[in-house]
């Protein structure tokens, strides 16, 4: 009647399951290491901030070089520096625009 009774185990926890364990510890860790999952996030917004500044001064730094030298070589001034700043003030916000939309 005794050894029908549910008691303590007597034998111990089995080897095979402690060892699968440390094997599901170790394959979650690489795992984890090898996809980047327990890196901190924190700076993505400061990274996707800078990228934005950058292309905004360099739109506009840009468009404003191109129209000084047409406006060297041509004869155009302040035309040419006016209207290539403008052009390049327009494609750094296009470029703003499509890396604020895009998904993560």
């Amino acid at each position: 009647m005794a050894e029908n009774e549910p008691g303590p185990d007597t034998l111990g926890q089995d080897a095979r399951i402690t060892s699968l364990d440390a094997r599901l510890t170790a394959a979650q860790a690489e795992e984890a290491h090898r996809t980047g999952a327990g890196k901190a996030a924190a700076d993505d917004g400061s990274r996707l901030g800078n990228r934005v500044l950058a292309e905004l001064i360099g739109g506009m730094v840009g468009g404003a070089l191109i129209g000084w030298v047409i406006d060297r070589f041509a004869g155009t001034q302040p035309w040419g520096l006016l209207v290539m700043l403008a052009l390049g003030t327009g494609a750094a916000f296009r470029n703003i625009i499509r890396i604020s939309t895009k998904r993560p």
